[in-house]
């Protein structure tokens, strides 16, 4: 049975310089009319849970998450599966820093820039801010992560830096780290305080 995860390595290897066809042959059989391009696989599990969390069946729906790898791959994403190539609709979060990037490389691909929301630092600090500091320590503690989290905040580069500062590098400086905790800080959201970005995003699918 063809799954989404067939379609998201055909994806990588066509953005990679390999061939399209198997992009588009998955796309049809799964019968594709949306992708969301997110830089990352840490913003895509938040996504995907949140849309669980709300009863939504993505792959059912014809939507398709992919992680580009950074943001600088928005045009050549764009451009492969938005309009000029498979001509699906396009969706997708970017960072408030990164907004004239995303705006040109969109540009660039033919693609429309309406249907991305912007974050303000990126989807990590905004998943820290709508839980607050206090629980993303709660949840890095119920982790096991506690010693390493105590160890980072002695490191004198952290001294002054507010903790949603800290929390947010907390999460980077560990290989695996972000993706694991972008999913638990979306399992754990309240449902009345998720970030505008993210609510808008998955409201706009």
């Amino acid at each position: 049975m063809t799954d989404m995860r067939a379609f998201r390595e055909a994806v990588g290897h066509w953005a990679a310089g390999g061939p399209g066809d198997p992009a588009g042959e998955l796309a049809a059989q799964l019968g594709l009319r949306t992708a969301v391009l997110l830089e990352g696989p840490s913003d895509l599990e938040a996504v995907e849970v949140l849309a669980a969390r709300r009863g939504r069946d993505l792959e059912a729906e014809g939507v398709c998450v992919v992680a580009m790898g950074g943001a600088m791959s928005i045009a050549r994403y764009a451009g492969l599966l938005g309009p000029p190539g498979l001509g699906l609709r396009l969706r997708g979060l970017c960072d408030e820093g990164e907004q004239g990037f995303y705006d040109r490389g969109l540009e660039r691909a033919g693609a429309p820039r309406r249907g991305f929301f912007v974050c303000v630092a990126d989807l990590e600090d905004e998943l820290i801010r709508a839980l607050g500091a206090p629980r993303v320590e709660e949840i890095i503690r119920e982790e096991g992560d506690l010693r390493p989290w105590q160890t980072f905040l002695r490191q004198p580069a952290q001294h002054g830096r507010s903790r949603e500062r800290q929390l947010r590098r907390f999460l980077g400086t560990k290989k695996g780290r972000k993706i694991r905790y972008g999913r638990l800080l979306a399992e754990t959201l309240d449902p009345a305080r998720v970030p505008v970005p993210l609510d808008d995003l998955v409201r706009s699918l």
